[in-house]
């Protein structure tokens, strides 16, 4: 039984690149990162709909990268909440991405037939990146649920 207890807390330090589900955050950022750079780059045909995408992208990863240093400085050590905070935001973030995903596809679809061809390959790219990004946070959703449900 204490096998599970153990498995239930949230990593420290350098320990949280190294272990499952957190080890996640690194194609996060990387896909996350890429879906805000190639929506930033590209001829905005919808704000309201690339404006969401935009904010999905930013926040998430602001919102990951504020976790991954209080995580590393160990500020969540013997403080059962940061379980429950971890899992609720892999809620928040999967749902958001998705939202944001499908959006920017039905964008990428409505461009093409209009705007440049150039324009029209950033977007289908940032397509991909963003149902990438989606997958990594659903995965890591399940898996932060599931540690939550153990603790």
């Amino acid at each position: 039984m204490s096998s599970t207890t153990t498995s239930a807390t949230l990593p420290s330090g350098m320990r949280v690149l190294a272990s499952f589900p957190d080890i996640l955050i690194i194609p996060e950022f990387v896909f996350g990162g890429l879906v805000w750079i190639l929506v930033a780059s590209t001829r905005v045909a919808e704000p309201m709909s690339q404006g969401w995408v935009m904010f999905v992208s930013v926040f998430c990863f602001v919102i990951s990268t504020l976790l991954l240093f209080l995580y590393m400085c160990g500020a969540h050590c013997g403080k059962s909440a940061w379980v429950t905070l971890d899992a609720f935001y892999h809620v928040i973030a999967s749902i958001f991405y998705l939202s944001a995903a499908v959006l920017q596809a039905y964008v990428t679809y409505l461009m093409k037939t209009g705007g440049t061809y150039k324009n029209y390959q950033i977007d289908i790219a940032a397509v991909v990146f963003a149902f990438a990004v989606t997958l990594t946070y659903v995965i890591h959703m399940v898996f932060s649920l599931i540690r939550w449900k153990a603790s």
